[in-house]
Order: structure tokens, then C-alpha cells, then sequence
């Protein structure tokens, strides 16, 4: 008998911990957590989504001051940028801090000390960002070289793409396209195989690229996405829409 309630005790430990598990990992920087900041917009994304979120060295979601990433809000002249892997949990996070309700929760933060956080710098960011100083005529060329065995990038290669994976038409109807492309080495699965010169650390040699190698530098990246800025979007019938 007493056996078999401590066995029914250590299941209902453990059932209870993987309960507690988190479904989405956040890396912060010190300012945002020791602020508050963090603390008041987690629950608060948890209670509308149910999906859970717990800060850590390492996750899925990174709050940066500074790019690459998207925007997501300012203090004392510092704009933090939220980057992650690509992940519909990760996406959904995204999807919601930049919402006017994530943005009214940013705002309504009151911290016990120092200036406050504002989520106006979004569109302010956005309007500044709408001119691309790369070569957009190198950028065709290395986008066809360095993503082309992936992504359908215009006529040139519109049979060789993977069919599981959006071209570039696709990517340049996202509202924020350029966003993405800027930290595209920081999203799955780009990580894998993806070095940027002076940006990303060397691989792990217990651990090197499944495929050949994406090698460029950010002057590439830029040249890359200029030539993107000037692609229409893709005509999909309706706003694009991601899980």
C-alpha cells in the first residue's frame, strides 16, 4: 500500500513538472528584465494565447537592444528588437507584441524607476527603414546563388525552388518582410547552414552544416535585400496570413 502511494506520488511530481514545462523559452536583456518590464508582459501573453513563456539563457524568442529583429519598443533612445526562430508559438508572440493590444501593454507599464517603455518607435522604425542602400542588381545575382536552391527568387529559377518553401514574391507580401530577411541567419532552419561574416559564431565542429554552406557578408545581405524591396509582392487574393 505504502508502496504504491509512493509510486503515485513521484507520477503526480513528475505529470505535474511536465505540466509546469514551458512552451516557448525567452532570452531578455537586463534592462527589460530587471526593469519589470517582462514580468508584466509574459502573464499577460500567456492569459490571451495559453501558450506559456519563461526567460532563459538561451529560447526561441530574444529581446535585443538593437538590430537585427523586429522593433518592438523603446527607452531612453535604446530600441529593442524581438528576434526568434520562426516557430508558430514564436510567431504567435510577435503577432501579439505588435498588436495595438500588445502595444496598449507595453505602454501601460509603469516601472518603479527610471524612464518608461514606449511602443510608438514600431512605426517610427518602419517609415525610416523604407529606403535600402545595397546593390539590388548584385542582390538578384546572390540571391539566386545563396538562396536559390531553396526559394523560388523570380522567373529565372521558378522551377528549382522546394515546394515546402515560400518564394520570395511570398516573403515580400509579410508586413514586415524586411524584418525577417535582416535576421534571417537567426531563424530555423538558416541557422544550420547559414554563416554571416563577422555576425555569426563558427559552427560547432561536433556539429557541422548538413548541406554546403551559405557563406556572405552583411554588405551581401544588404545587397539582397534592396533587390527584394523592389519585387512585388506576390498576388495571393488576400492579405498573407502565417500560423
Amino acid at each position: 500500500m505504502r508502496l504504491a502511494l509512493c509510486i503515485a506520488l513521484i507520477l503526480g511530481t513528475a505529470l505535474g513538472a511536465a505540466a509546469q514545462e514551458p512552451d516557448l523559452r525567452m532570452q531578455a536583456t537586463p534592462q527589460t528584465v530587471e526593469s519589470g518590464l517582462m514580468a508584466h508582459l509574459l502573464p499577460r501573453f500567456s492569459l490571451k494565447t495559453s501558450i506559456r513563456v519563461a526567460l532563459a539563457d538561451r529560447g526561441a524568442l530574444q529581446i535585443a537592444a538593437g538590430p537585427p529583429g523586429t522593433p518592438v519598443f523603446e527607452r531612453g533612445g535604446t530600441v529593442y528588437h524581438l528576434r526568434h526562430d520562426g516557430s508558430a508559438d514564436a510567431l504567435r508572440f510577435e503577432d501579439w507584441l505588435t498588436s495595438d493590444i500588445g502595444r496598449r501593454t507595453v505602454d501601460s507599464f509603469a516601472p518603479e524607476g527610471g524612464a518608461a517603455f514606449s511602443a510608438t518607435v514600431r512605426q517610427a522604425v518602419a517609415a525610416a527603414a523604407a529606403t535600402y542602400d545595397g546593390d539590388a542588381v548584385l542582390g538578384e545575382e546572390l540571391s539566386l546563388t545563396l538562396c536559390g536552391r531553396c526559394h523560388v527568387i523570380n522567373e529565372r529559377n521558378r522551377m528549382n525552388g522546394l515546394g515546402s518553401t515560400p518564394s520570395f514574391a511570398v516573403l515580400r507580401g509579410l508586413p514586415n518582410w524586411d524584418a525577417r530577411f535582416e535576421a534571417f541567419f537567426a531563424l530555423n532552419p538558416h541557422g544550420a547552414f547559414t554563416q554571416v561574416e563577422g555576425v555569426t559564431p563558427p559552427f560547432d565542429k561536433t556539429r557541422p552544416s548538413p548541406i554546403v554552406p551559405i557563406e556572405m557578408t552583411l554588405d551581401d545581405l544588404d545587397a539582397i535585400i534592396a533587390y527584394t524591396a523592389a519585387l512585388a509582392p506576390a498576388d495571393l487574393g488576400a492579405p498573407v496570413k502565417h500560423q
